[in-house]
């Protein structure tokens, strides 16, 4: 590991910080991936794989955990099995205002069809105050997906 990376006290975030103020448009340039805990790799390959249509990418080096890899657009999604892991909700309840994250999609009728030939439910929300048509959904870990256009 690079030595740069090791922590070797507790910081406390200040957020008064004036430094990094002005100019901050060269830091971030998009989402690079979203990491979700699944309890079953190939339940989990399936669905985002089958169902939903995702792209699985044969860049995830050979860690010594099971996992995928998919590609949407120009960010990815990191499926891991991590049985300690703590951001499992314990539900598969559809709730929009629980975490999730969303997906752009061009067009959210042919998603809504797909998601019924495979008969996941969904939460349909086609006149949302965000002036988008959301549709959530849950993969089978209880992970909450919106996806919108």
């Amino acid at each position: 590991m690079n030595e740069s990376y090791i922590i070797e006290e507790t910081r406390t975030a200040g957020y008064e910080c004036t430094q990094f103020n002005e100019g901050n448009d060269f830091m971030y340039a998009g989402i690079h991936h979203v990491s979700l805990l699944v309890t079953d790799i190939e339940k989990a390959k399936h669905f985002y794989g089958s169902v939903l249509g995702f792209e699985e990418s044969d860049e995830r080096p050979g860690f010594d955990f099971p996992g995928a890899w998919y590609q949407v657009g120009n960010t990815q999604i990191h499926l891991i099995v991590h049985e300690e892991g703590k951001t499992l909700r314990g539900t598969t309840a559809l709730d929009s205002r629980d975490g999730h994250f969303a997906i752009r999609v061009s067009d959210i009728e042919k998603f809504i069809h797909r998601m019924e030939a495979y008969e996941v439910e969904i939460l349909d929300k086609p006149n949302s105050k965000t002036g988008w048509h959301q549709v959530f959904i849950s993969d089978p870990d209880g992970n909450l997906i919106e996806f919108n256009s």
